[in-house]
């Protein structure tokens, strides 16, 4: 077991705290929050707490930290953490910046740790299907990918919340749900090189937006058309099209609480194949896979070059919705 303290316990730092409840892998046994109100809810789930993150850097129980805190801070908390020597596990984005990312991966290489990142819909079953039957050839070359992860739930937060920042989080949409996207582009695609993005605020009072649409080009020539908003109930939706066939994913409801998944595969000359993916705890599946990395039982699935050409995309995708031009990766 991994004993691991979870730094931030707002919405996503509980949703973690009660996915790791029952691991076999990783054991929470400290939550940290500067709030007096988000560590009794900590502690009502049954984990020790803390106010601040030295206070977990200095506990020596303490072997790996989960961060799931303002984005902004994550590159100096994964650089602070692989110096004491513990293994990190960060909440999307991983930085917001290539020279931040870069920093932070340099520091945990130095150090000898292992590092993680929130992309959990690379663990839904139906994704790792997608990806298997790809990599064997089955739907030929790639051509396009096509992505959306949209959900309302932000219309319910204080227009305060620093999600909903133009100054710290200036394209709302990208942090929240389309670097989940973007991510699994990269994992179908590989390495991006441009990338044309549009923010609209058109259905809220987001003042960061709440309407992204983005294309991105890959060096092997082929495209990624992708969407995020956040003022229209949830829609999940990955289509990979291959010369040979595609292969379409459409989520029943949101990853948090997933019913599942509904997959339709077409190949030439074929009736279409559907299939149902039951639910499966991805949030867990990818912290686990953390930690069995740490235990040297299996590499983890993420390389640090796709957590760098995401945080290199994320960079650019905010680019060019200031520039209105195509931006290089």
């Amino acid at each position: 077991m991994i004993n691991a303290a979870v730094i931030g316990l707002g919405w996503w730092g509980q949703n973690i705290l009660r996915n790791l409840r029952d691991s076999e892998v990783i054991r929470p046994i400290l939550g940290v929050d500067p709030l007096d109100s988000a560590r009794a809810s900590a502690a009502d789930i049954g984990v020790e707490t803390a106010a601040s993150f030295e206070d977990a850097l200095a506990n020596p129980k303490v072997q790996a930290v989960i961060l799931s805190t303002p984005q902004e801070r994550h590159a100096e908390q994964i650089i602070a953490a692989a110096k004491s020597g513990r293994h990190v596990f960060c909440e999307k984005p991983l930085c917001t910046t290539s020279a931040d990312a870069e920093a932070a991966i340099a520091a945990v290489s130095k150090a000898g740790v292992q590092l993680g990142i929130g992309h959990e819909r690379r663990f839904e079953p139906a994704v790792i299907e997608m990806r298997k039957r790809f990599a064997a050839g089955e739907f030929g070359n790639p051509l396009l990918v096509e992505g959306n992860f949209s959900q309302d739930l932000f219309l319910k937060l204080p227009p305060d919340n620093w999600r909903l920042s133009k100054a710290i989080n200036p394209a709302g949409p990208l942090s929240a749900t389309g670097i989940h996207v973007v991510d699994l582009s990269i994992a179908l695609l590989g390495r991006p090189t441009s990338v044309w993005a549009r923010l609209g605020q058109l259905g809220s009072h987001f003042e960061n937006g709440d309407t992204l649409a983005i294309t991105i080009g890959f060096e092997n020539g082929a495209t990624a058309l992708l969407g995020a908003v956040l003022a229209t109930p949830f829609m999940g939706r990955l289509a990979l099209l291959g010369s040979k066939g595609w292969m379409e994913i459409r989520d029943r409801s949101h990853p948090q609480n997933s019913t599942g998944w509904d997959v339709t595969r077409v190949l030439q000359n074929a009736e279409p194949v559907t299939s149902f993916f039951g639910p499966h705890p991805a949030v867990r599946s990818n912290l686990e896979a953390f930690g069995r990395a740490i235990a040297g039982e299996a590499a983890y699935p993420v390389t640090h070059q796709e957590m760098l050409s995401n945080v290199r995309s994320f960079e650019a995708i905010q680019r060019s919705i200031v520039s209105g031009n195509i931006e290089k990766i």
